[in-house]
């Protein structure tokens, strides 16, 4: 969006939930107490992957991965929102809204290609087990990562340059909390067929491509576990798969929800509290669902816990 007014224009002001001040300090609450279990879960995730051999596997170097931008798209968003909450002023600068706007496109964007690599790697492991090591060769898993981080970035520049370039005939109000594609669009005061027609096309790529993946994956990985002779090992297996699912549906239902309907259809209240998932609730649910629960990450976390103790009773 071009700059209204040469330099008078001093930025944006982020609506939030500023008609509601008693929800604004109900949510300021929550958001703090969930920021902070993600990060310490998303941290936990990432510190054993590095400390402990035993974890270091495919799978885990792909959850490190995905820990790191959880915990990136988290910090992106989640201070300014609660400085907005909590404070008076409302404003972010407009070097601080690209900014914003192009890291939390780039990790989303990122974060999907991963899950479905993920999906992929779990295939791999549960279909092809004697193949897996061949298969998910730490050569390959660096690639796999390194092409997620390049594309997703490399849309995010494209995304912003495009939205930011809009004539903005001197609207500054984002009625959102942070700055989003969507929402930015909406400020602008020319014809945006052609970017939402361009949002609509990438989105397709980025959310309806990879979710249609990690779906085949499960499929295949469902028929592997039914043949599972143990009822036991069935069920825990489902359990895991369910899990993975859950976490997967919520992220990529509520992009969808977000980024594959017209701008002008939005109700920015359910559009508000959508966002507020999948930048929010699922960093949160990723750790707990994915590592927390498995018996590998459970014994690495007693490890670095008893590590210190031992040393200080010797």
């Amino acid at each position: 969006m071009e700059k209204a007014n040469g330099s008078s224009f001093s930025g944006f002001i982020l609506l939030g939930f500023s008609g509601r001040p008693h929800l604004e300090t109900i949510l300021f609450v929550i958001i703090l107490v969930l920021y902070i279990l993600s990060f310490v879960g998303n941290g936990t995730i990432i510190l054993l992957s590095i400390l402990d051999p035993r974890l270091h596997t495919p799978m885990y170097f792909f959850l490190s991965n995905l820990s790191f931008m959880d915990l990136c798209l988290t910090t992106c968003t989640v201070p300014q929102t609660l400085s907005n909450f909590k404070g008076k002023d409302k404003t972010i600068t407009y070097g601080g809204c690209v900014t914003q706007l192009f890291i939390a496109l780039g990790l989303g964007g990122v974060e999907c290609i991963l899950l479905s690599v993920m999906a992929y790697d779990r295939y791999a492991a549960v279909c092809r087990p004697l193949h897996y090591t061949v298969i998910m060769h730490p050569q390959l898993c660096w690639q796999l990562v390194i092409t997620a981080w390049l594309i997703g970035f490399g849309n995010s520049v494209v995304q912003t340059a495009l939205t930011m370039t809009l004539p903005l005939c001197g609207k500054n109000h984002v009625d959102h909390f942070f700055c989003e594609v969507p929402v930015m669009l909406k400020l602008a005061c020319a014809n945006t067929s052609i970017n939402e027609a361009e949002l609509f096309a990438v989105s397709v790529f980025f959310l309806v491509v990879p979710l249609s993946l990690i779906l085949v994956s499960y499929g295949h990985i469902t028929r592997a576990v039914l043949k599972i002779k143990s009822t036991q090992g069935r069920r825990k297996a489902f359990g895991t798969c369910g899990s993975h699912l859950m976490v997967v549906i919520i992220f990529f239902g509520t992009l969808i929800s977000m980024y594959l309907q017209p701008p002008s259809s939005y109700s920015q209240d359910v559009n508000k509290s959508i966002a507020l998932f999948y930048t929010l609730v699922t960093p949160l649910l990723n750790p707990l669902i994915y590592t927390l629960r498995n018996k590998e990450v459970k014994g690495a976390l007693r490890r670095f816990v008893g590590r210190p103790i031992a040393s200080r009773e010797s």
